[in-house]
């Protein structure tokens, strides 16, 4: 790692990039929240689900619809429903002409369901898990999944309103002179009610045993009202790996992915902050300050020529001025979300070094995806019957 800590990163940073800027460091600090969400969705797009994948959608609590939150990425069950092409010169792509082109392969979408969305900008800005409109218990998604000289191609997907998984990102940035950024504990309470309220598999503390350490228990509501309660680790195993519509129908695995030794501590020496996340989210993922640096360093501050494309979209986002952003989680220009695609595909087993396993303990990236797939794979159709 060319610099010695994170901190020392965001100084980096801010000299060469936010010079602009009256708070340089803070605006530093800002962009690496960014690079941890953009780096946790390509993480999911590199493990094949791109084609569930929605950001920033409002999720209800469980058996509370009246309280919704949006949660950075959600995870649901997902159908085809079309594969179009375009001409290549046919910019900007916006939701009205892939509405048109679905209509010709007899799919009707209700005006005033439509989004005013454009998939890709006239000048290649591409949005992510782009809606083209919302349905009664679900959404159309669109994904562009090829562009050549000659033609687009747009994978159009059904999503189920309601996902099986979610993934938030939480960093808290050090202040100069301060021992901790003072919003921290604030954001990890926001981050662990969350993850708390949106499953139907509740979490509890059981008794603690002879030695002083406690466990989680799990309890779920049946149909017929009666509480069911096992060892919450058990229990998650139990409705990964089985097909009842019960368990499945309103559980949702939960996700947290935290950076920032400053706040944070260590994935070995946990402060309050990260002992509330721990205990909330059914995984933890540490990312690690070599991870973020490496990711900057090779993507960022001192790219490859085939990594070019990512620094100059990171550099035109970062102007100072508004309506420039083509570098975040939501909107990415084209050759750089090219570059990223095959940066993480490419580097698979360097991006799984990054991450530290927090919660559950002695358990591994392989496994947490394993479980996505699983989800992703059940029958939704006839669960949601």
């Amino acid at each position: 790692m060319s610099y010695p800590s994170i901190d020392q990163l965001q100084k980096a940073l801010a000299q060469e990039v936010f010079h602009y800027a009256q708070d340089k460091k803070k605006a530093a600090g800002r962009a690496l929240g960014t690079l941890v969400e953009v780096i946790t969705f390509y993480v999911l797009k590199s493990w094949n689900f791109h084609e569930h994948i929605a950001i920033e959608r409002p999720l209800p609590e469980y058996s509370n619809e009246d309280i919704t939150h949006n949660v950075e990425y959600s995870l649901h069950p997902s159908a085809p429903i079309a594969n179009i092409e375009f001409p290549s010169d046919y910019l900007p792509l916006s939701v009205a002409k892939i509405v048109k082109a679905l209509a010709s392969h007899g799919i009707t979408v209700k005006n005033h369901h439509r989004k005013t969305h454009q998939l890709l900008s006239s000048d290649c800005v591409l949005r992510n898990a782009c809606t083209i409109a919302d349905e009664d218990g679900s959404f159309l998604v669109a994904t562009l999944t090829n562009m050549s000289k000659e033609t687009i191609s747009v994978t159009v997907n059904r999503l189920f309103s309601r996902p099986f998984a979610i993934a938030e990102c939480k960093r808290v940035g050090v202040e100069e002179g301060t021992r901790k950024g003072p919003q921290t504990i604030e954001k990890a309470k926001q981050g662990a009610y969350v993850a708390r309220t949106v499953s139907s598999l509740q979490k509890i503390r059981l008794p603690s045993d002879e030695i002083g350490d406690s466990k989680i228990g799990g309890v779920f509501a049946a149909a017929d009202g009666k509480l069911i309660c096992k060892e919450y680790d058990d229990f998650i195993q139990e409705i990964v790996n089985t097909d009842n519509p019960d368990l499945l129908r309103r559980f949702i695995l939960t996700v947290g992915v935290v950076s920032n030794h400053g706040n944070w501590f260590t994935s070995d020496n946990h402060n309050k902050e990260l002992k509330v996340l721990a205990q909330s989210y059914d995984w933890l993922l540490f990312l690690t300050d070599h991870g973020l640096a490496e990711f900057i360093n090779d993507l960022i501050l001192k790219p490859s020529k085939n990594n070019e494309p990512v620094r100059k979209a990171f550099l035109t986002s970062y102007k100072g001025k508004s309506g420039a952003n083509q570098f975040t989680k939501i909107q990415m220009a084209y050759p750089a979300d090219q570059v990223l695609q095959q940066y993480f595909a490419s580097n698979a087993k360097k991006v799984e070094s990054w991450f530290n396993v927090i919660a559950p303990r002695s358990k591994t990236l392989k496994l947490l995806r394993a479980e996505l797939r699983g989800l992703a794979g059940k029958n939704w159709q006839e669960i949601h019957r």
